[in-house]
């Protein structure tokens, strides 16, 4: 069996680093329990959150909304102007 080689770690410190095939199986050994930590955290996290009203919800999608047409209008007369700029300035040099 390989030799576990030494990997550097937070600060310096030295710790042992398992071969390249004992860490794949101990990854696959391993992964129902992680997997089962992982979501349990996700879970306690979730309840944590606060979570918006309806009011507030339809309070910012009213906002997005409206960003959304407010700045389609400007880059639409934007392009509108810019396009007849370029037109101009087009057939002024032919």
């Amino acid at each position: 069996m390989k030799e576990a080689k030494l990997d550097s770690g937070v600060l310096g410190k030295a710790r042992p680093r398992p071969a390249a095939d004992e860490g794949v199986i101990s990854g696959i050994r391993f992964w129902p329990k992680r997997a089962k930590a992982f979501l349990s955290d996700v879970r306690s996290e979730t309840k944590r959150v606060s979570w918006p009203s309806f009011t507030q919800i339809r309070a910012t999608t009213i906002v997005v909304i409206f960003t959304v047409f407010f700045f389609g209008v400007y880059f639409g007369i934007l392009d509108w102007i810019f396009n007849h700029v370029v037109r101009r300035l087009l057939r002024f040099g032919s």
